[in-house]
């Protein structure tokens, strides 16, 4: 993942890190929301919860571009040594 990657101190590493795995965790949980929620649709009963869950993981999907907005911000509050 951060193959090739210069960076300034291991911390700066660290952090990058963390924040990928996070952002792949909301990844995957909106994914699993949304594979959910479609097997639910099929069956009259259950849409409603479905219908949440399709919620849920367009919440999941919207967080995706913060984690980065955060890390970025994250990495420059770092020290430089």
């Amino acid at each position: 993942m951060t193959e090739g990657m210069r960076f300034t101190t291991p911390r700066h590493k660290e952090v990058y890190v963390a924040y990928g795995t996070a952002y792949d965790c909301v990844d995957a949980l909106a994914a699993i929301m949304f594979i959910i929620g479609s097997v639910l649709f099929f069956k009259t009963a259950t849409v409603t919860a479905g219908t949440w869950l399709f919620l849920i993981g367009s919440v999941f999907f919207a967080v995706r571009p913060v984690v980065h907005v955060v890390r970025d911000v994250h990495m420059k509050r770092l020290p430089k040594e």
